[in-house]
């Protein structure tokens, strides 16, 4: 391509001139060989971790693709005062990859794992379909969490479960493997910045034919005469949950019940017909057990007896982190830190499921909301790796499904991410670098496209172009980014099905359907080695007193 007719900073002229021009060490050969070299030498001395995980993580950015990463990684940068292209995720810095198809089946004869034929046979991985080319969070997250795929908006069911159909519920449900770790006497936590009962940590938990039966009163008669039950129930009956934490109040109490941030809106009170208060019910089941709604409460919780916890801090999903009321909300950094801190006390180890809503903003069609997102889930990675130790625990980064979101348009070095392209587009007039397949930002008046000015194109709310008019932009099908390290990381390589994710973590961590393969039982006796009760140690003590005696 030729040169850009406009200086960049007579376009962008927020950003500072040093960032325009790149540093004189990178015009020298020598700066990208040493900097190869040493990548070099760091994957020489990669070695896989063969030993089990006793601890696992799974970040899931909803709607992450690949080039939600990339601007992402940008912004992180430019937020640092940096020109951006240089920056580097927490995420990144993983040493093990995959890419993980989200549509399409397995080919004829592939076994991903060897899987025991009398708990889960291989053709289970040959004949089953998809309905869709482009997924959607429901049947993804029955992928990566459960280990099958499934038809779109079904959740925690295999594919001959029907979309909306409650009778086909019964005799399908498939388990997650939170669900697996918790029978197997781990602690497991979910956090979300959306509400809790929705499509991605619904598939945790939840048996649904529907992802959108948040509550009864989502719930058509018939589902609910056949005896389906909604999701936000099944959140506190279907598995015991140690760390629940997101939005979600709204479903979990009985109509008219007042919201305790939102007295004086009836639109954010209770919508429960059945009268069930479920969070006084989870509270009831669960000894220690706790429950906050706000940044204050979180931030109390710092008792060790407290086993249980679950936080509701906005009726239905939670704020964007851009307007996020910080004295109010808890931040996902701070929600997977306290989270983390629980759930570690356990010695036989725990799975914490955490997932940010990066997916809302790019329907939306609003990318900076979008990307602060995802800048977010990688601030909640890099603290999570400060919490743990990849000795021990295997953490896993993904997405679901990707979006048709792009960024391109021949810019300079240091141009802000959310900035304009330096030419002009064939109707002479301005575009942002950032634009979108299709959504709500499709525009034409009087016959034309506007142009894209600044500074309205870095506000957080402006709404990138889109070629197509939709209401809501939509996901697209590309393959999505798996990164791992700690235990087993190495199982994540190459061109996977999304499922596979779900067999490598159960496998790396012992779970079902893999608990006994080799290597499981020493991870068992590693695990519980590391604490001793009060009367092993009397015993032990009692020992050691009657040989001195005996020596004596």
């Amino acid at each position: 391509g030729g040169a850009p007719e406009d200086p960049q900073g007579a376009q962008c002229p927020h950003i500072p001139p040093a960032l325009l021009s790149p540093p004189d060490a990178e015009k020298t050969p020598g700066y990208w060989n040493k900097g190869a070299r040493r990548r070099l030498e760091l994957a020489l001395a990669l070695h896989p971790a063969a030993q089990r995980a006793k601890n696992i993580i799974l970040f899931m950015g909803d709607g992450m693709g690949l080039s939600t990463m990339s601007a992402a990684r940008i912004y992180k940068g430019q937020l640092a005062g940096g020109s951006g292209e240089e920056s580097v995720l927490a995420m990144e810095t993983f040493p093990h990859m995959a890419l993980a198809k989200v549509s399409g089946a397995v080919s004829e004869g592939t076994v991903l794992l060897r899987l025991p034929e009398t708990q889960l046979d291989p053709s289970c991985f040959q004949t089953y379909t998809i309905d869709r080319q482009v997924p959607d969070s429901a049947g993804t997250g029955t992928a990566y969490l459960c280990g099958v795929k499934a038809n779109a908006k079904t959740l925690g069911l295999s594919g001959a479960a029907t979309y909306g159909k409650c009778r086909t519920t019964f005799g399908n449900e498939v388990d997650s493997i939170l669900h697996r770790a918790r029978l197997a006497g781990k602690s497991v936590g979910i956090v979300t910045t959306t509400r809790v009962q929705h499509a991605s940590p619904g598939a945790a938990y939840a048996h649904s034919a529907s992802r959108s039966w948040y509550a009864d009163a989502n719930m058509p008669k018939d589902a609910l005469r056949d005896g389906c039950k909604d999701i936000a129930y099944q959140l506190v009956h279907n598995t015991d949950i140690n760390v629940i934490l997101g939005g979600g109040r709204i479903y979990m109490t009985p109509r008219r019940t007042p919201d305790p941030e939102y007295p004086e809106d009836p639109d954010q009170n209770g919508t429960r017909k059945d009268g069930r208060d479920l969070i006084a019910e989870w509270l009831s089941a669960n000894q220690g057990a706790r429950y906050v709604w706000d940044k204050k409460g979180l931030d109390a919780i710092e008792d060790d007896s407290v086993s249980h916890l679950m936080g509701l801090f906005e009726p239905k999903d939670m704020r964007y982190e851009l307007n996020r009321n910080t004295s109010t909300d808890p931040s996902i950094v701070e929600m997977t830190e306290k989270a983390i801190r629980i759930l570690r006390r356990n010695p036989n180890g725990f799975f914490l499921f955490v997932e940010d809503e990066i997916d809302h903003g790019h329907h939306s069609g609003r990318a900076k909301q979008a990307l602060m997102e995802a800048v977010m889930l990688d601030r909640a990675v890099a603290r999570a790796g400060e919490l743990t130790s990849p000795s021990d625990t295997l953490t896993v980064v993904t997405a679901d499904h990707s979006h048709v979101f792009t960024f391109g348009g021949n810019t300079l070095r240091g141009n802000s991410i959310f900035g304009l392209a330096p030419k002009k587009a064939k109707d002479k007039q301005a575009y942002t670098s950032i634009l979108y397949g299709n959504g709500p930002g499709y525009s034409i008046r009087d016959g034309d496209r506007p142009a894209a000015s600044l500074p309205a194109a870095e506000d957080k709310d402006y709404r990138q172009q889109a070629a197509v008019p939709l209401e809501m932009e939509t996901h697209s099908g590309e393959d999505v980014v798996v990164l791992a390290q700690g235990p087993m990381a190495h199982l994540f390589h190459g061109v996977q099905e999304q499922h596979y994710i779900a067999h490598a973590m159960a496998y790396a961590a012992c779970l079902e359907p893999y608990a006994t393969e080799p290597g499981c039982r020493t991870a068992r006796r590693a695990s519980h080695s590391t604490q001793c009760s009060p009367q092993t140690l009397l015993t032990l003590l009692a020992l050691c007193m009657a040989a001195l005696m005996v020596g004596g």
